[in-house]
């Protein structure tokens, strides 16, 4: 085999990776999804007792499911409009991202320390809560994009 054949079938894999959306469908589904998962932590912390930290722990990962469904669903119309829409808002949201996981340490460690008045301890972004804000930020600014295009 030469390498003009094994070239283009490696750039005919990575652009069906790249280009890889589910049925418009699959959006009504992640939203329910993320809306159960909702109720459900809602359910977890006022009606139950006890110990139920793997509930939370399956509740936050599923909703994370949910809104990575919702974010590589297609729209009704999916043109090339859309599809450059789609990637700005992938590209603000990791910039986004990565600054709110730079900064937002310090600031809850100096609020923390004005408002306890007291040696708080450093904490540094759990995973769930990264991820959550990049989700929220890429469907956030991916709607308003399509909105005012």
């Amino acid at each position: 085999m030469n390498s003009e054949k094994i070239i283009n079938c490696e750039r005919k894999q990575f652009s069906k990776f790249i280009n890889f959306r589910l049925s418009h469908r699959f959006m009504s589904i992640g939203i329910a999804i993320v809306l159960l998962s909702i109720a459900g932590m809602f359910v977890r912390a006022f009606a139950m007792e006890g110990e139920t930290e793997w509930l939370k722990q399956l509740l936050q990962k599923t909703m994370l499911v949910g809104m990575l469904i919702m974010s590589i669903s297609k729209d009704k119309i999916e043109d090339e409009m859309t599809i450059s829409l789609r990637a700005q808002s992938y590209a603000i949201a990791f910039v986004v991202g990565v600054i709110y996981a730079l900064v937002m340490p310090y600031v809850e460690f100096g609020v923390s320390n004005i408002v306890h008045s007291g040696g708080e301890a450093f904490k540094d972004l759990g995973d769930f809560q990264v991820l959550l804000f990049m989700l929220m930020i890429q469907l956030m600014f991916y709607h308003n994009l399509k909105r005012y295009r």
